[in-house]
């Protein structure tokens, strides 16, 4: 089992900046990879970015790209996400999600089904 916890939400004005972090725990040694999704009222849970572990490569749904930046800290098995610039459509409730086991397709690009772990999410809400 994996744990993820996510921190770091809140609520932000327009063009604020926040960062999010996501601490992993448990069977960690199996993830190969941790993402950001993010879900809006009354729509679909949507990608944001992901991560592989090893080696730190970031890929990123195309609208994201430019003002949200992932990283990791694999002596911490912590995710961040730091987000600037922030508009009023980014808020939503922010979801970590590890990828675990032998790598799914679909994970670089943000398959939801991609990921076995989810943290509880955590809320950004963007004033204008």
């Amino acid at each position: 089992q994996v744990q993820l916890v996510e921190s770091g939400g809140g609520l932000v004005q327009a063009g604020g900046s926040l960062r999010l972090s996501c601490a992993a725990s448990g069977r960690t040694f199996s993830i190969y990879a941790m993402g950001w999704f993010r879900q809006a009222p009354g729509k679909e849970r949507e990608f944001v970015a992901t991560i592989r572990w090893s080696g730190g490569i970031p890929y990123y749904a195309d609208s994201m790209k430019g003002r949200f930046t992932i990283s990791r800290d694999n002596a911490k098995n912590t995710v961040y996400l730091q987000m600037n610039s922030l508009k009023p459509e980014d808020t939503a409730v922010y979801y970590c999600a590890a990828a675990y086991g032998i790598p799914n397709a679909g994970w670089s690009t943000g398959r939801p089904g991609a990921y076995g772990y989810w943290g509880q999410g955590t809320q950004v809400t963007v004033s204008s």
